[in-house]
């Protein structure tokens, strides 16, 4: 098989499975910004804490977008600013019990969902398929295939 019959595939199941996320989030009221900020959070572990800078490089994104995201969970009761010290680079970010209710709807949505995207795969060939999946984007020096969902 040609290259575009793959690269082809993966771009079409990559926008089907794109598509029916933003539309699972939606129905849930959460944009992947916000689950990104959220699920950040919650992998750093107890107590669910990281300043701005730590967000803004574990998400990629700015300074300032992790500002905008940050004020926007905030008014939603999602994260609270927190101060651990004294001083401007005492300031941080940390999730609320609110905010760890809904990413842990939101993370059960999203898998009964993908579930439902891939459920007429028989189990070995959904691990085959990932085994391929993960071997083709450990060769181009992408994101890390083991990431978290929300990453």
């Amino acid at each position: 098989m040609e290259s575009i019959g793959i690269v082809t595939r993966v771009w079409w199941a990559a926008k089907v499975f794109g598509d029916q996320r933003r539309r699972t989030l939606a129905a849930l009221g959460v944009d992947v910004a916000t689950l990104d900020l959220l699920s950040t959070l919650r992998r750093s572990g107890p107590p669910y804490r990281m300043s701005p800078g730590e967000l803004a490089g574990a998400c990629m994104v700015t300074r300032g977008a992790i500002t905008q995201r940050v004020e926007r969970a905030v008014r939603a009761g999602l994260v609270e600013r927190t101060a651990v010290g004294s001083g401007y680079h005492a300031r941080a970010v940390t999730l609320t019990e609110a905010g760890g209710a809904l990413l842990d709807r939101v993370v059960a949505d999203l898998l009964l969902t993908e579930d439902r995207l891939v459920g007429h795969l028989a189990p070995e060939r959904r691990e085959l398929l990932a085994d391929l999946l993960r071997e083709l984007l450990a060769g181009l020096d992408g994101p890390d295939p083991t990431g978290q969902v929300g990453d």
